[in-house]
């Protein structure tokens, strides 16, 4: 479970405002994951019509709209750096952006000293179509994932809980997701959309899934109509959502309110042996696990080691630790000894790592 939040946030609120006000009201350090849905400055000159002349409902809002390319690059900055103020050493940032503005986007990551970990290309799997024919259709939006700086070494990433989401497959960079339609999409009472680039669910689900534990603050200084919050609230996520525009978080506020978090017992993700509590080899021996002068062997009995009252291992003239000394009788530069070494039980070998195991399942 994720550490306890700062009772000074404003928790599972919207903030009616601007972003960078509220984000500099905010204790320093305090926030887990930001998400970030910026304007995208499109930059777009004339309505667009399809083919039949019928009129697409562009993004030609006001607040997607700057003067240069100099007025976004200093909006960006302001918000980023503010951003960073608030987000928690070992915290991450997720910022989603297109061909118009995620460049410039990333330039102002790095310059600020954010430590970019990876780029995540969302393909839509149903895109609009280029209706002037005078460019490629553009099916992707990339999303950039940063560390606060670059010494930051434990953030979270639920590699784990990715692969067994996607069926025991390394989760890749690439993600396939329809763009938000159908049910989903909020309209208002004149049957239009209430927000123009309202995200998926499931976008916004994977990159909570892979970067956020239960209990976990996100914040969106973008809220929008609020998908953030609702994928947090299903979580087992809390939220701090930002949003200047009074329309958008009113939807919001009551989209989230419809929502039933899922139940906590089954919002635990899978984590490998890394994030499992370290146990030396010593500790077996102090629990009475195994004896001092115990024979460990490997799994076909070619290589034989006796344990020794301090931890180590002894074959021949190898002494060391269990990682070692299996490195050394291999002629190895690196072992891992916790599968290599066995032990004879009940007329079985079976690998030390399973006192390990039983070790850790002990009683606090």
């Amino acid at each position: 479970m994720a550490a306890e939040a700062d009772a000074r946030l404003p928790l599972d609120r919207i903030l009616l405002g601007d972003c960078v006000a509220h984000l500099m009201s905010l204790p320093p350090r305090s926030v887990d994951v930001i998400f970030a849905d910026p304007p995208y400055n499109l930059q777009l000159e004339g309505a667009l019509h399809r083919p039949d002349q019928s009129r697409v409902d562009a993004v030609d809002d006001a607040w997607d709209q700057f003067e240069s390319f100099e007025a976004y690059d200093a909006f960006t900055r302001a918000w980023l750096a503010a951003c960073r103020r608030v987000l928690k050493p070992n915290g991450t940032i997720w910022v989603i952006g297109s061909y118009h503005n995620i460049f410039r986007v990333g330039s102002c990551l790095q310059n600020l000293g954010f430590w970019l970990l990876n780029d995540v290309v969302w393909v839509k799997s149903n895109p609009m179509p280029n209706f002037r024919g005078r460019r490629f259709a553009n099916a992707h939006e990339t999303l950039i994932w940063a560390s606060r700086d670059k010494d930051a070494k434990s953030y979270t990433f639920n590699y784990h809980a990715l692969k067994a989401f996607n069926e025991d497959l390394q989760m890749r960079s690439d993600w396939t997701l329809p763009i938000c339609s159908g049910g989903e999409r909020l309209k208002g009472e004149d049957g239009l959309k209430v927000h123009p680039t309202q995200k998926p669910e499931a976008l916004l689900y994977r990159v909570l899934l892979s970067s956020t534990n239960p209990g976990d603050v996100v914040l969106d200084p973008f809220f929008g109509t609020g998908t953030t919050g609702v994928v947090a609230r299903r979580l087992g996520r809390r939220f701090i959502g930002i949003e200047r525009e009074p329309a958008y978080a009113a939807a919001a506020e009551a989209r989230i309110a419809a929502v039933e978090p899922a139940p906590p017992a089954s919002l635990e993700v899978v984590t490998g042996k890394r994030a499992a509590p370290r146990v030396p080899f010593g500790s077996l021996i102090e629990a009475g696990l195994v004896q001092p002068g115990a024979e460990l062997t490997c799994s076909r009995g070619l290589h034989r080691a006796t344990v020794r009252a301090d931890g180590s291992l002894e074959s021949g003239t190898h002494v060391g630790s269990i990682h070692k000394v299996g490195a050394l009788v291999q002629g190895f530069d690196a072992c891992n000894g916790w599968t290599f070494w066995h032990l004879e039980q009940g007329g079985r070998r079976e690998p030390i790592d399973t006192l390990r195991e039983a070790l850790r399942a002990r009683p606090a």
